[in-house]
């Protein structure tokens, strides 16, 4: 996986929003799921779909983060990927998912190490990761967007306007946010880095910070119990001076060709049905995410 951002590496390396809290209650019961899978085969694109048939369960890697892939207060597995998930592997003959949670930046290595199957937390394809793992094509695309003070009195619309009107700025634990911003010209140290979106519309609300930055979806979604703060419009942030759009998707073992393949071939048709904006709409996702972005186009190639 491409080092997080806060590991130093800015746009090169965009990662995809950090933990909410509970993650590390969630600890045991990644441990109690991370028992190996069988060594998939390396050649012939994989045999692990087979496998996955025979054995009547997937094991999905999540990183607790709520809309994408999290265990809910009672204790079921839900979110937009691991839905579906369900749905997908059901149709290839896979009756069962199962939870392996993990920090977001252990996915990749621990899809790797075959501590599961897949990746079902909604990554952001990026040209580094796709030289780790192969992505099925995005089931959704993103934007992002700012939490402001209601009125939005300082006119942030953009990271431009961020840096020209020197607001004070704030953004999640590894968000892709951060290199966007300093692509923008925003000094990196000034930037006040919360853990998630919860803690950036307190840090708004209480003046701390004139704007958060974090993707569409969450931002309107954390805002909307907020009698001081609001969401502004979705817009598309600038990488290497053009227009740029993330998109989400599941990730698997460079070796697993077929069953990545046989996981697009159920999302085309869920995609053409309209079935899948079905399954991520109670999730938040509006017609707007829907994407027909493929992997190949992400990867750069």
């Amino acid at each position: 996986m491409a080092p997080p951002l806060e590991h130093g590496e800015h746009i090169s390396g965009t990662t995809r929003r950090s933990l909410l809290a509970g993650v590390a209650a969630l600890g045991a019961l990644g441990a109690a799921g991370c028992s190996r899978v069988a060594t998939a085969s390396t050649t012939g694109g994989g045999e692990l779909l087979d496998r996955l048939r025979a054995a009547g369960v997937v094991r999905l890697g999540i990183a607790g983060e709520i809309p994408f892939g999290y265990i809910d207060k009672d204790g079921d597995l839900t979110g937009e990927a691991p839905e579906l998930a369900r749905v997908i592997f059901k149709r290839l003959g896979v009756d069962k998912v199962q939870p392996v949670p993990t920090e977001f930046g252990s996915l990749i290595p621990g899809l790797n190490s075959q501590q599961f199957d897949v990746v079902a937390a909604g990554m952001y394809v990026t040209p580094e990761r796709c030289e780790q793992v192969i992505f099925a094509d995005p089931d959704y695309q993103m934007l992002d967007s700012f939490i402001v003070r209601k009125g939005n009195p300082k006119g942030l619309h953009n990271y431009k306007d961020v840096v020209e009107k020197k607001a004070k700025f704030a953004t999640g634990t590894g968000y892709a946010e951060i290199g966007y911003a300093v692509e923008a010209g925003y000094k990196e140290s000034d930037i006040l880095i919360v853990p998630d979106q919860v803690a950036g519309l307190n840090a708004v609300e209480a003046g701390r910070v004139d704007v958060f930055a974090g993707t569409a979806l969450t931002t309107r979604e954390v805002v909307k119990k907020s009698a001081k703060a609001e969401a502004t419009k979705a817009f598309t942030p600038t990488v290497g001076g053009k227009p740029h759009v993330d998109g989400g998707a599941f990730a698997f073992r460079r070796t697993e060709t077929n069953l990545r393949d046989a996981f697009n071939a159920e999302l085309r048709k869920l995609k053409k049905s309209g079935e899948l904006f079905r399954v991520l709409k109670p999730f938040g996702f509006t017609q707007a995410e829907m994407t027909d972005l493929t992997a190949k186009e992400l990867c750069g190639g």
